[in-house]
């Protein structure tokens, strides 16, 4: 098993990996919307959503993989009725390559943050 750290991600909020390389798998722990660089989380859904998708790319990539790896993921929304705009820059991510997928609505989320995704990839 091999602890995934990138530089160039996000900053975990709490003691875990941002993600666990395992048997040709890689499972990522739950990205919010904020910017690597100023450690800011951004205002809006589809800017979130964009963030979040990013910063899985670069987790992915700290490995060698990219997002046509990613075999199912697990999105978190706070409020259902922003689904619309999530998916819309979802599918804009994901154009021609499309995993498997749940979306959960849910109470809250750390830091504020309007949506939360996790991935598993495998190599």
């Amino acid at each position: 098993m091999k602890y995934i750290q990138p530089n160039k991600a996000a900053k975990v909020v709490g003691p875990y990996s941002q993600a666990i390389e395992h048997n040709g798998f890689v499972f990522t722990a739950g990205q919010i919307g904020k910017d690597p660089k100023t450690d800011v989380l951004l205002e809006g859904i589809e800017q979130q959503t964009e963030q979040v998708l990013k910063n899985i790319e670069l987790i992915l990539e700290a490995v060698g993989l990219s997002r046509n790896h990613i075999v199912k993921t697990t999105v978190f929304i706070v409020n259902m009725d922003d689904y619309a705009k999530m998916n819309e820059v979802y599918g804009n991510f994901f154009r021609d390559h499309f995993p498997a997928r749940s979306t959960v609505q849910v109470v809250k989320l750390p830091a504020g943050a309007l949506i939360e995704i996790e991935v598993i990839a495998a190599k």
